[in-house]
């Protein structure tokens, strides 16, 4: 004679295992087609810095005393003085989000791409927004305005001498986020006529490097 409380029993245990199946697999659909919509909107917002063009226009840099640097298309502008030490790159922004620079770190030599970087908190904070519209040009500035201190010495000798310079510059999405570094380096023109700028390597900082 057929058991029909344990039938019933194991009909209904077996529903709920379906519908519990069922459920946790809708919930997994639904987590990647967030994962993927997040992804979407954070790369809309995702700006990538890169050296600007050579036939792009001139970027006027103003500084907080009132000095001006002119920087070129694709290449920079550096003037040593006796109170300071002016820089400026050029930049494009080949991403499809607005940047935002945070900061910078200088060597007054040239750092290849393996060369690690310096920790994030080591950087130079800027002392203004700099925001660089996507698909559009736009620049970096810095400046070292002690020169009692070594490292002024130093970058003032160094160019001086026609060295190389290398600046890793800090930057992110509007909304603060996707913070990168990207790598460039600054080389005196053969003719002595300003600086050319090349990019060496990004780094990201709030999320998995591609290599």
């Amino acid at each position: 004679m057929a058991d029909w409380v344990a039938i019933s029993s194991l009909a209904t245990a077996g529903g709920t295992l379906t519908l519990a199946a069922t459920t946790y697999a809708s919930v997994r659909s639904a987590n990647r087609a967030a994962r993927a919509a997040e992804r979407s909107l954070l790369a809309e917002l995702r700006p990538l810095l890169v050296p600007s063009r050579l036939d792009d226009p001139q970027q006027k840099i103003r500084f907080a005393d009132g000095k001006h640097l002119v920087a070129p298309g694709g290449g920079g502008a550096v003037e040593v003085t006796p109170a300071a030490i002016y820089l400026g790159l050029s930049l494009r922004n080949v991403g499809s989000g607005i940047g935002v620079l945070h900061g910078w770190y200088l060597y007054p030599e040239r750092r290849l791409a393996r060369d690690p970087r310096a920790e994030i908190e080591e950087f130079t904070h800027l002392s203004r927004d700099l925001y660089l519209p996507p698909g559009d040009v736009g620049f970096w500035q810095g400046s070292f305005r002690d020169p009692d201190a070594p490292e002024f010495a130093v970058l003032s000798e160094a160019v001086d001498a026609g060295n190389e310079l290398t600046v890793d510059i800090l930057y992110g999405d509007h909304e603060g986020g996707q913070r990168a570094v990207t790598r460039f380096v600054l080389s005196p023109r053969p003719d002595g006529a300003g600086w050319l700028a090349g990019a060496a390597r990004h780094w990201n900082i709030d999320r998995a490097d591609p290599r």
